[in-house]
């Protein structure tokens, strides 16, 4: 499909200025210049062209916004000075699998002060000796050369980065739900053993009042059969004095 037709399908009944991504990937340019692109897309901040057959980039129109700019595995070898014109916000470029072959051809990259980013993978120019150093000494504003730093550090994934702080997030409201929970759980089994320390102490109680009772109970019979006996005892003595009188007489 030529580029031009495929710009046109993926507006999608949008007008270009409404458009912010445009992908055109796999779509073939007819002479290898830029087609259907024009500066109506003037809100656009990501532009993906890999595999498109571009040779030259004379005919990029001027994209105030673009800030990421996808331009792999084509046959590109020169015309720099362009991006710095036309995409002066640019801060990622990649140009991997391109036709690069002398540092000087990047000259033109210094134009672009906030570039970040650059990727030349597979481009003959990284065979060159000292090729890191020589990009990082001429492109100062550069942080990240084929995914590192000048220091071998890896250039971090921003979606990844979000990811993980989301995953984060919610794992930090999970612990903090634990943890919640065994609060909870704690409060639950210090209340349980409030409630048994309750209960025990109010069976040990009442068994003592039982005690108690029992004991009460135990001396009022002692005390009653005290009564009895005594009683008894007085009467038997009432009966026997009887008795020694009738034998008196």
């Amino acid at each position: 499909m030529e580029m031009k037709k495929r710009i046109s399908l993926e507006l999608r009944n949008r007008t270009p200025a409404e458009v912010a991504e445009l992908v055109v990937d796999n779509c073939r340019s007819s002479d290898g210049e830029i087609e259907g692109l024009t500066d109506e897309f003037k809100e656009l901040e990501f532009l993906s062209m890999v595999n498109v057959g571009l040779t030259s980039l004379a005919k990029l129109p001027t994209l105030p916004k673009l800030r990421k700019l996808e331009l792999s595995d084509n046959n590109i070898s020169g015309s720099l000075e362009t991006l710095a014109e036309k995409c002066a916000n640019l801060t990622y470029l990649n140009l991997s699998g391109n036709k690069f072959k002398e540092l000087s051809t990047l000259e033109a990259l210094q134009n672009l002060k906030n570039l970040k980013s650059l990727d030349l993978f597979n481009c003959e120019i990284t065979t060159l000796e000292d090729y890191r150093e020589s990009i990082f000494e001429m492109l100062p504003q550069v942080t990240y050369l084929d995914g590192f730093d000048a220091e071998d550090n890896e250039a971090p994934d921003s979606e990844a980065d979000d990811d993980d702080a989301d995953e984060d997030g919610e794992e930090g409201a999970g612990q903090l739900g634990e943890y919640e929970e065994e609060e909870e759980d704690e409060e639950g089994s210090e209340g349980g053993e409030v409630g048994l320390s309750y209960l025990m102490k109010e069976d040990i109680q009442d068994e003592e009042d039982d005690g108690d009772y029992v004991e009460e109970e135990e001396e009022e019979e002692g005390e009653e059969e005290a009564e009895v006996q005594g009683e008894k005892r007085k009467r038997d003595a009432e009966d026997e004095g009887e008795d020694d009188d009738e034998d008196d007489d």
